[in-house]
Parts: C-alpha cells; sequence; structure tokens
C-alpha cells in the first residue's frame, strides 16, 4: 500500500482531478498585492477630485433632503432660497453695513490742540485729493474748535462729538438735528468703518459755515423775587 501510494503521487494529473484551492486569506493577500501595480491606477482621480467627488456628492445629497422635506419639493426648496436672499438683500440696502459700537466713544480732538482755522485747512486739503473720511473728520473738529473759540463750548479735553452736538444744542437750538447729523457721522467714519461721501462733506461745510453766521440762544436763569433788574 505504502509503495502504491508513492506511485500514484507521482501519476500526471488528468482534467477530472478536482481543483487546486488556496486559503482564503493568502488568496485575498494575493489580489491585494496583484490590485496594487501601478498598472491598475493609472486612470484613477487624484486625491483631490476624490475630495471634491465627496463634497458634490454631500450637497447633492443635502438638497435631496432639503427638497423632500419642502412642500413642492425642489422647485418650492428654490423659492425659499430666493425669498431669504431676497429679506437679507432688503436689509441689508435698508440697514446698510453693520457697524461696531465703539465700548466708549474716543475723544474728538488729539492731544496737539489746532485752531478752528487750521482745521478748515486741513479740511479742504482732504476734500482736493478726494480723501473725504478725513475732510469730513477735520471738518467736524473745525465746527466744535470754532464754537470753543466763541465760547459757545467751554474748552474740554477728551469732549466726544456726541457730546459737544448736545452741549452745543442748549445755545443753537435751531440748528439741533444738524448737530446731532453731523456728529453722527463723523462717528460713522471714525469709528464705525463707513466711508464718506462728497456729499457728506458738503453737508458738513455748509454747517460749519452756517453756525460761523448764527448768533446763539442765550438763556438766563430766572432772578429770585425782589432782586433788582
Amino acid at each position: 500500500m505504502r509503495g502504491l501510494g508513492a506511485g500514484a503521487a507521482l501519476l500526471p494529473r488528468t482534467g477530472e482531478d478536482p481543483p487546486v484551492t488556496i486559503p482564503r486569506g493568502p488568496a485575498r493577500e494575493a489580489a491585494e498585492r496583484e490590485l496594487s501595480k501601478p498598472m491598475y491606477h493609472e486612470n484613477d482621480p487624484s486625491l483631490l477630485q476624490r475630495a471634491l467627488n465627496r463634497f458634490w456628492e454631500w450637497v447633492d445629497d443635502l438638497f435631496t433632503a432639503a427638497s423632500g422635506a419642502t412642500p413642492g419639493g425642489g422647485f418650492g426648496l428654490l423659492v425659499i432660497v430666493i425669498a431669504v436672499l431676497a429679506v437679507a438683500a432688503a436689509l441689508w440696502w435698508r440697514l446698510g453695513t453693520p457697524r461696531r459700537a465703539p465700548a466708549s466713544s474716543p475723544a474728538l480732538f488729539d492731544d496737539r490742540p489746532r485752531s478752528a482755522a487750521e482745521h478748515r485747512a486741513a479740511a479742504e486739503a482732504h476734500a482736493a485729493q478726494g480723501h473725504w473720511n478725513q475732510a469730513v473728520q477735520e471738518r467736524m473738529r473745525a465746527i466744535v474748535r470754532s464754537l470753543e473759540e466763541r465760547a459757545l463750548l467751554d474748552p474740554r479735553p477728551g469732549r466726544t462729538a456726541d457730546e459737544a452736538a448736545a452741549e452745543a444744542s442748549l445755545t443753537l437750538p435751531a440748528h439741533t438735528a444738524r448737530l446731532r447729523t453731523a456728529a453722527q457721522e463723523f462717528d460713522d467714519v471714525t469709528y464705525g468703518g463707513r466711508t464718506a461721501t462728497e456729499a457728506a462733506y458738503a453737508l458738513m461745510s455748509d454747517l460749519d459755515e452756517t453756525l460761523t453766521h448764527t448768533k446763539p440762544t442765550l438763556t438766563h436763569s430766572p432772578l429770585p423775587q425782589g432782586a433788582p433788574k
């Protein structure tokens, strides 16, 4: 029997012999080695392309889910998106660029005092070059300095534009609204990140000229009864 078995092992195989099977683990490893060869990956998309494909698949899934939950499907979702954009545009046009209110309003003037004439000259120089932000700032300083020089405002370091407008309104009540507008324009340009225009500077200059020729309204406290008049 032993010799017969050894002889059978030397006989050639025929087509009727059972196929040779390879265990699953080595077969998988062999397939992975074969498929890892560069010849199989010459036309594969790049890493960036694969990332973009995944991103657009995610966007498509997102819109598909949103359209499924929206009345009217995809068309209804499109209408809602357009409506939201229209409302946002209307609010932006109506309110303008959001500005950050400063924690505390900085002083109107810097450390070096200048006369009203010097501030006007600086404003005109900036306006001639189209630098409307600086022109508006200097013109507002000229207005306040002029009121100080006329003793309608007491010279006070650290005064803000809003404070100056409020105090000047006491002796110039007819120009209260314009003074407040000028102070707001100054704050918007200086601290709010807005851009001044030529029209804004023209209004500021007109206010400066008007106040120069306006007589103040002086208020007196009532005299006590029996006091000499």
